[in-house]
């Protein structure tokens, strides 16, 4: 090849090669691929891509810096580990945030966008009626994703997306599944009701609600012998009301 044949250099050609890298990684994190607390070699990642380690170098930085790696004292950089604890504090965030979405949707609604949210519920009835929990599992990402995309507020959807890749460190068994369809059935229509009819306090509440209800269903299949998140809440309040009295 000669010389004035070549592409010239520009620095976005290595930074759009690290955005693939970080990407692919990613993507191996949250399918499982990378399970938690499995060490990530520099090395052997760049052969199994193709690429040089620069690349990778930079894009577990971008990885650190999204809550997905860290860098452990004489092991390297680490798929990171979330604990029980810390779950439940993502799913209170992503509820806060979640109710805010709703509330903002109804607010600033469609009609196009309303009819979206109908055929969503329609979808998930028709996937109910065939017991199908994978077809309803996907249809449910959709409905969240949705609201989260109609909302309108880009940084609000950054924060989200980034605290449900978070989620997915997290015994991610146990996020593939839908343990009750029918409650989650129910809470899906009480939000899109309340979205559609422009209540917008009615919408907040009510995400807010799915998110607690939903980390309830979660957690429960995941340690059955711990007492119901809800009820921890409610006995923690009366505990404060108490102490304040």
């Amino acid at each position: 090849m000669r010389l004035e044949d070549r592409k010239p250099f520009h620095a976005s050609n290595v930074q759009s090669l690290t955005v693939l890298v970080q990407r692919e990684v990613e993507r191996r994190i949250l399918i499982g691929d990378l399970p938690a607390g499995e060490r990530l070699s520099e090395s052997a990642l760049a052969a199994d891509m193709g690429v040089s380690r620069g690349p990778v170098r930079e894009a577990m930085r971008g990885l650190q810096q999204a809550g997905l790696v860290e860098i452990v004292a004489n092991k390297g950089v680490v798929v990171r580990k979330i604990g029980y604890d810390e779950a439940v504090d993502l799913y209170d965030l992503r509820g806060s945030l979640f109710g805010f979405m709703c509330e903002t949707m109804a607010r600033r609604r469609t009609e196009a966008q309303c009819a979206v949210l109908r055929d969503k519920l329609g979808a998930m009835a028709d996937a109910i009626r065939a017991d199908d929990k994978e077809l309803y599992y996907k249809l449910n990402i959709e409905f969240h994703a949705a609201i989260v995309e109609f909302c309108g507020n880009s940084r609000a959807r950054a924060v989200y997306e980034g605290i449900v890749k978070e989620m997915h460190l997290f015994r991610r068994r146990g996020l593939s599944r839908i343990e009750n369809m029918e409650a989650s059935m129910r809470e899906h229509v009480t939000i899109a009701e309340a979205i559609i009819a422009g209540r917008a306090e009615t919408a907040r509440k009510a995400g807010v609600t799915h998110l607690r209800n939903g980390r309830d269903r979660f957690l429960a299949t995941l340690d059955p012998a711990r007492e119901s998140l809800a009820a921890a809440d409610e006995g923690a309040a009366g505990r404060r009301t108490a102490a304040a009295e």
